[in-house]
């Protein structure tokens, strides 16, 4: 099905009955001049009349996919390469473009992107086996964020041929393409380096990661700082200008103002009651234990279509919001300055009866309370590292963990538990 026939039928309908973040790398038209390839991260192409003009470059798995879809719709160099952002999925890919230039004798796109993307290149280099691990972990073994296997995945979480920014800018930036103005605006939200795109003349917009058709990645547990209170103020400008066309780098084209502007509003009011709500309770002196288990998003906003806690949830950002207004200590005195989570296990699996007798009741409690059964199942395999016994019931609670979660993070969390858990195990059989 068409992308906007598809986005049209399920935003009105409320009913979800296929993928909506498809990865075909296929190529769609859907106005005059203006396609999308549907990838890990889409890259937008619009016909300048002088150049194509892409919006990302996917990751490194696809990026030359992506490429040659484009090749099947047109033949003009690719002038312009916008980076919405830097992250792996965004970037990665920019070797294949600028090889397809090369192949054609042209000159590589000029690359344009905020002033902190090329700041962010530096750090993923700087912790390249850092983002390889942590990237293992949050896709839980089936695909990266690059766009790969974890089989294949990358020695570098970047590969060397990225290309950096040729022009960067701090808040605002406006160009001539083809003689349209094209307007590139900087706020963050989902990173420090965002921008999305505007084009009055045609009154489409460039969104990038700032709508993802599900409930925003403000949360990522294991990423750097999001910002979901200036996230929200993005959306409100972007709904400002009064777009007929939104043009994402996940999930569906949307095609509509009235539309256009229901899905912004949504996203935005998320986001915003969720900051407001945490900011009032830290202002009562409430701990981040109280927030955690307080601060709620209802049903019916994670029901929508374009809202499924099916990447990030909501949970995660509450703990993002209170990290950027209260810090990283989290109110229990004990944990400001922490015994090692080993002394800890010990002591308590000491006056329990035993490791054993920990993962027991983590067993009799994992059908009623999976959350309780974690912390038991930690407490056990900590304070008997090597034990396969142990650790085979804990691989157990957190594969049960996994499939009574929503979002791929959690899943890709508690699936690499359970994978150390079953390494202990593995050793224990060939000691044996």
């Amino acid at each position: 099905m068409h992308p906007i026939e598809l986005s049209t039928k399920v935003i009105d309908s409320g009913i979800v009955d296929q993928p909506l973040n498809r990865v075909t790398n296929e190529i769609t038209e859907l106005a005059d001049n203006l396609a999308i390839v549907e990838s890990f991260s889409h890259s937008v192409v619009w016909d300048t009349g002088d150049g194509l003009m892409c919006f990302d470059a996917s990751g490194a798995g696809s990026g030359q996919a992506v490429v040659d879809s484009i090749r099947t719709w047109r033949k003009a160099p690719i002038s312009t390469l916008v980076y919405t952002h830097g992250h792996a999925d965004h970037v990665g890919g920019s070797f294949a473009f600028a090889k397809d230039a090369e192949a054609k004798g042209a000159p590589k796109p000029h690359v344009i992107g905020h002033e902190n993307v090329d700041v962010r290149i530096d750090r993923y280099n700087t912790t390249n086996e850092w983002n390889v691990r942590i990237n293992q972990r949050q896709f839980g073994g089936t695909r990266s964020e690059m766009g790969l296997s974890i089989s294949e995945s990358l020695q570098r979480f970047l590969p060397k041929a990225t290309m950096r920014t040729d022009e960067s800018f701090r808040e605002q930036l406006t160009i001539n393409a083809g003689g349209t103005q094209v307007e590139f605006h900087h706020a963050r939200g989902e990173t420090d380096d965002h921008l999305w795109g505007w084009i009055p003349e045609k009154k489409w917009i460039f969104t990038g990661d700032f709508v993802i058709w599900n409930y925003p990645n403000a949360g990522n547990p294991q990423k750097v700082q999001r910002y979901a209170l200036e996230w929200a103020q993005a959306l409100r400008k972007m709904i400002d200008q009064g777009p007929e066309l939104l043009l994402p780098a996940h999930g569906l084209p949307i095609e509509g103002k009235a539309r256009i502007a229901m899905v912004l509003d949504d996203i935005a009011s998320s986001l915003e009651s969720l900051v407001m709500q945490v900011i009032d309770m830290m202002n009562a002196g409430e701990s981040l234990d109280a927030i955690i288990h307080t601060v709620k998003v209802p049903q019916s906003v994670l029901d929508k279509p374009y809202m499924r806690p099916f990447y990030d949830e909501p949970e995660f950002v509450v703990r993002n919001i209170w990290r950027l207004y209260g810090g990283w200590w989290d109110g229990a005195a004990s944990r400001l300055k922490p015994a090692p989570d080993a002394v800890v296990a010990q002591e308590l699996a000491a006056l329990a009866g035993g490791a054993r007798k920990l993962m027991n009741r983590a067993l009799e409690v994992a059908d009623s309370d999976l959350r309780l059964a974690c912390h038991l199942a930690d407490l056990a395999g900590w304070a008997e590292p090597e034990d396969g016994s142990i650790h085979a019931d804990r691989a157990v609670i957190y594969d049960k963990r996994r499939r009574a979660e929503t979002s791929l993070m959690s899943k890709g969390i508690f699936k690499a538990a359970a994978r150390e858990s079953e390494e202990v195990v593995a050793r224990n059989t060939q000691q044996n």
